[in-house]
């Protein structure tokens, strides 16, 4: 886990992790599957956060009274 959270693309904190860890291995996960799942968490939270910053950009235009758009 500390080889994947030094390679992880963002700032995760060890008790995330751990959370993580702790909840899969209750499960029966062996660590591969683990890191696999870490793996996911991460494309997930970078998809979401891609996603929040193209939303305000698209709605700014929306949510700009007609009275003011010319």
């Amino acid at each position: 886990m500390r080889r994947w959270l030094a390679e992880a693309a963002l700032p995760w904190s060890p008790a995330s992790c751990r959370r993580i860890w702790a909840r899969a291995r209750a499960e029966g996960a062996s660590p591969e599957d683990i890191l696999e799942r870490l793996d996911r968490a991460e494309r997930t939270t970078l998809s979401r956060d891609r996603q929040a910053r193209r939303l305000p950009n698209a709605l700014s235009l929306n949510d700009t009274p007609a009275r003011l758009r010319r």
